[in-house]
């Protein structure tokens, strides 16, 4: 904290560090760094008098706000671990990431609010942490004027923090103590908590933030990630407070009041760099140009894409609609476990060309290599392969909390000696990279990773459901959508009943985005001998490549093939 407050508060103490562009339109709130610095101190003091010492993990489940990021850099302030837990996870996954982390406190809102709706958090926290003995506290601040209730170890944030000294001497950190958790899906069901530490993470996202988006002193920084996410840890939080940045926190949504919020925002705040999402880009594409051409976007200099790889639609849609063909475009490629972003088409000699819908270069010190299925390194250009990174860089993650073992089998056992990113990637005849996606059974809905595997044992809870198989397939706004083929046992009647408890099991043990679109009653999946469902052939019934099913050989019965087929046009036509 002292990097990305005390430092600027001695310079500039009114420079604005943050303007919170409240859900309410037109409601934008300018916290200067003197301001933030006096947030976090009185919030860091409160944590203290209650107990929460050095190394101590606490849980923030809040929506994006000028407390949320006080309370992120409190925890840091005073040597305690946070690990933010987006707001829209359910009660259960929250209860998860609390009990595998061993939080002692949560920092939360009574209520959220978000395209116009009010959004129950409180309430989520209070069911999360019934089965969370490790939590002695929880601390409630008020986003509304509604009154929720108050328990034994509940206490209200903003009357301790009123009380506080205003004055909280920072503990002294090792360069490799850690600075936060933030847990990120994987390919089987249980989340991960990536761990980041002091130096190499705020380091690498300062630099980053400042070279990528070419940030200039003065700048109006606007990322719309959530707090929940990696993107709202680095490019809202930490690297642009590092560098002395005016950072913009996003509480609402694209499309509240109208379609033409992000550019009204534009407009009004003045935002020079804009980092988004293309889910976010393809959804605005759909309701037309007149919504963004309403608003003078002048201010804008450099756009950013994150999240997912974007689409080349999306790429001329936010370059030449958005950016008016005038401003830089940087298609940026990282993930949680990197800590800031690794190839991005920015910095590089000035001018250099930008090829549409590609991140291009490495970052200083990222070295990508490619691998072969033999685990060998692909050399020339206009080749694919693995995406590997050679060599370590300050930002990457360290562990995975409480299970190093994992870390190791995640990301170096697949090719001894390289960071494995799970992407595949293409090199160009010039030599820049291209993601092509992920290369195991991961998907990615609206730039939120998700592993089938979590969808799955969510249904696999359903009574009547012995069997699932969950695989991503191409979808027109969200990048990817979830397909779930499942096996119903043999007296089920209801099968509309099933799905929609389907739906309802999946939104409450993981979150409504992760809900599958469509639900597809099979009589078997399609297994190899040894049990292993072959997910490779469900996706090509979906993308409807079932001519060139490929080697179905090891299937246990061929035939299951076919009547997958049927099914799936079945479902098609109804």
């Amino acid at each position: 904290t002292v990097n990305c407050l005390d430092q600027h508060v001695e310079k500039s103490p009114n420079r604005v560090a943050l303007i919170w562009e409240r859900d309410e339109p037109g409601t934008a709130v300018h916290i200067t760094y003197r301001e933030l610095l006096d947030l976090t101190c009185r919030l860091a003091n409160t944590l203290k008098k209650y107990g929460i010492q050095k190394g101590d993990k606490v849980a923030i489940y809040m929506s994006v706000s000028p407390l949320s990021l006080a309370a992120m850099l409190a925890c840091a302030r005073i040597g305690a671990v946070h690990t933010v837990v987006f707001a829209g996870f359910s009660a259960e996954s929250l209860a998860g990431r609390i009990i595998d982390s061993g939080c002692k406190a949560v920092i939360t809102y009574n209520q959220g609010v978000r395209g116009g709706r009010t959004v129950e958090l409180k309430s989520t926290v209070d069911e999360a942490v019934k089965n969370c003995p490790s939590i002695k506290h929880v601390f409630v601040a008020q986003r509304t004027d509604n009154k929720v209730q108050m328990g034994d170890r509940d206490i209200p944030l903003e009357e301790e923090m009123a009380k506080a000294a205003s004055v909280c001497t920072p503990e002294s950190m090792d360069s490799e103590d850690t600075l936060f958790m933030l847990y990120t899906s994987g390919s089987t069901g249980k989340p991960k908590g990536i761990v980041h530490t002091q130096a190499g993470y705020l380091l690498y996202a300062a630099v980053t933030h400042k070279y990528v988006f070419d940030y200039q002193q003065g700048d109006v920084f606007g990322c719309v990630a959530d707090i929940g996410w990696i993107t709202g840890h680095s490019y809202v939080v930490y690297g642009p407070l590092c560098n002395g940045a005016t950072s913009v926190l996003f509480e609402s949504t694209p499309v509240y009041p109208d379609p033409g919020r992000y550019w009204e925002v534009v407009q009004r705040l003045k935002i020079n760099q804009f980092y988004g999402a293309p889910t976010a880009i393809r959804l605005l594409l759909n309701y037309g140009e007149e919504w963004v051409k309403k608003y003078d976007r002048s201010s804008l200099k450099t756009l950013g894409s994150v999240g997912e790889p974007i689409n080349h639609e999306a790429w001329q849609w936010f370059y030449h609609v958005v950016g008016e063909g005038r401003c830089t475009l940087v298609d940026t490629w990282w993930q949680t476990e990197t800590g800031g972003i690794c190839i991005a088409p920015r910095p590089s000699e000035e001018k250099a060309e930008i090829v549409p819908a590609m991140a291009m270069r490495p970052f200083f010190g990222i070295v990508p290599v490619l691998m072969d299925e033999d685990g060998k390194v692909i050399e020339g250009n206009d080749v694919s392969g693995a995406l590997c990174i050679a060599q370590p860089w300050p930002g990457m993650a360290r562990t995975i909390y409480g299970d190093h073992q994992r870390f190791v089998d995640d990301y170096f056992k697949a090719y001894p000696g390289y960071y494995f990113t799970g992407d595949g990637a293409y090199r160009t005849k010039k030599g820049y990279y291209q993601i092509t996606g992920r290369m195991d059974d991961v998907i990615n809905i609206s730039g939120h990773r998700l592993g089938t595997a979590e969808i799955e044992d969510a249904m696999a809870d359903h009574p009547e459901v012995p069997e699932t198989a969950v695989i991503g397939y191409p979808h027109k706004i969200k990048g990817e959508g979830a397909f779930a083929f499942i096996v119903l046992r043999e007296q089920t009647a209801h099968t509309d009943r099933v799905k929609e408890e389907l739906k309802t099991i999946v939104a409450s043990k993981i979150a409504k985005y992760a809900v599958p679109d469509h639900i597809l009653v099979v009589k078997r999946l399609p297994k190899t001998r040894s049990g292993k469902i072959m997910r490779r052939l469900l996706r090509k019934v979906v993308t409807e490549q079932s001519s060139n099913m490929g080697d179905v050989t090891t299937l246990d019965d061929p035939g299951v093939v076919k009547e997958i087929l049927d099914a799936y046009q079945k479902y098609k036509e109804k």
